[in-house]
């Protein structure tokens, strides 16, 4: 099989990604054979091959945003069959034996694994996952567009959930990416107004066209205060900056795998019951949850394709802000 391989972490522009030809490998008994149709690109793929996030063992093959059919199943493996049309997330599994897992929270078991950083993941024409965390599909959804619902949408919707936003209420975004081109659409579900921070004046027009009511550069004043914000660029200064537009009361969230320092700021900024914190993953739930979701409000991701040797290039492009949307490899 056809896969992009990456041996040593570096700036993408140097072309870190080596298109390689390999063995299929033969799914274990808990395991499912997947051939893979598409893959969406993730901020998170850039960070690892850039050096941002320490890779346990070299070579991997990146991506966890997979949507492809199953070719083959383990003897463990009862839920799903071949040919069925699944997707595959960043989660991989855990060790659901600790108090973190037991209790629904297995997002924050230290012993998770994760597709395309402790396992090679779906930039190439065929992954074996573990089925605990894998997902049926809704039939509502294409496959191009269902991909970058697998992250991009998913730790968008935790995101919403950590924030305690309520229906009627008003959002700040920061960074117009992926996951917020999505998560806008879920919050304009929820009937919220939605104001959109970013650098971008290509991002700004895109959000207005998907709804928001305000959109401006992260130093703008929106004229309101906002009921939550989430954090979706990975730059530290942004928590900060998100609170000078947060009522008393209201929450910050990180949706990152990553970001840059935190600077110091006056105790006053946080001060009146206003809250920081992060979303770490997703549960297996917040899956089900997002994707019945998708399919009944209906979300419309805007993707552009590259094909599957092409993925340094839908790199750059999203460390560059070039994308529209979510980018998406294709696998022939």
């Amino acid at each position: 099989m056809k896969a992009m391989m990456l041996h040593h972490p570096g700036m993408i522009e140097d072309v870190q990604l080596k298109c390689e030809t390999l063995d299929i490998q033969e799914p274990k008994e808990s395991e499912i054979l997947i051939r893979v149709k598409f893959c969406a690109v993730c901020r998170t793929d850039l960070h690892l091959i850039e050096g941002d996030l320490p890779v346990p063992e070299l070579p991997v093959i990146p991506g966890h945003q997979v949507v492809g059919i199953i070719e083959e199943t383990g003897d463990r493996i009862d839920e799903f069959k071949k040919g069925d049309r699944v997707g595959v997330p960043w989660m991989s599994s855990t060790c659901c034996r600790c108090g973190y897992c037991k209790g629904g929270t297995e997002n924050l078991c230290d012993l998770a694994q994760f597709t395309g950083l402790d396992r090679h993941g779906g930039y190439a024409e065929y992954i074996t996952a573990p089925g605990q965390f894998v997902y049926k599909l809704p039939d509502e959804i294409a496959d191009h567009q269902a991909a970058p619902l697998l992250c991009s949408g998913i730790i968008g919707y935790r995101s919403l959930k950590l924030s305690g936003l309520r229906s009627g209420q008003k959002l700040g975004i920061y960074g117009f990416g992926a996951s917020a081109h999505i998560t806008i659409q879920v919050a304009i579900h929820l009937n919220c107004e939605v104001y959109v921070f970013t650098r971008s004046e290509e991002h700004r027009i895109h959000a207005e066209e998907l709804g928001a009511v305000w959109s401006g550069g992260s130093n703008d004043d929106p004229g309101t205060e906002l009921d939550s914000v989430l954090i979706f660029a990975p730059s530290g200064v942004l928590m900060v900056d998100s609170l000078k537009n947060l009522r008393k009361g209201g929450t910050v969230v990180s949706a990152g795998i990553h970001m840059s320092d935190i600077p110091k700021f006056p105790y006053r900024l946080l001060y009146g019951e206003r809250a920081m914190m992060s979303a770490t993953n997703a549960t297996h739930q917040d899956g089900l949850e997002f994707l019945k979701l998708a399919s009944e409000i209906p979300i419309r991701t805007e993707v552009k394709l590259y094909q599957l040797e092409q993925a340094n290039q839908a790199l750059l492009d999203l460390k560059q802000s070039r994308i529209k949307g979510a980018a998406v490899l294709t696998i022939d």
